[in-house]
């Protein structure tokens, strides 16, 4: 059976790239793309929601969660950035309350997505 993961992460559109002048919200948006796509290689079915910095975050969570369970969620490392505390707390007990089975899993970066859902034990 194929295993189901919701990929919840900051949208670029709302990061602090100030450190990173080299790089946009759409560049940023690519390379997560494609780092999904290496998971979805791995046999993984991926659902991406990328939420803003509050506003609508949790809603656009649950209307994720309306479209099916998942089997894990992937936080990625943008929410759990000290400006995002609150709202990677919120998440994290939004998660809990609709996925109270799913593994979860934290990647350090979009590159090492893949390997922080096979750490879960996912797949």
């Amino acid at each position: 059976m194929t295993k189901r993961v919701l990929a919840l992460g900051l949208d670029p559109a709302f990061a602090d790239l100030s450190e990173f002048p080299q790089l946009t919200a759409g560049a940023v948006r690519a390379f997560v793309d494609q780092q999904l796509e290496r998971v979805r290689a791995l046999g993984v079915e991926v659902e991406c929601c990328l939420v803003d910095g509050g506003e609508t975050a949790e809603d656009a969570v649950a209307l994720a969660f309306a479209a099916g369970p998942f089997d894990g969620v992937l936080f990625g490392a943008g929410l759990r950035a000290p400006a995002h505390l609150l709202l990677f707390e919120r998440l994290v007990n939004l998660v809990h309350a609709r996925a109270p089975g799913a593994k979860l899993c934290f990647n350090a970066s979009p590159a090492d997505s893949a390997e922080a859902i096979q750490r879960s034990g996912i797949v």
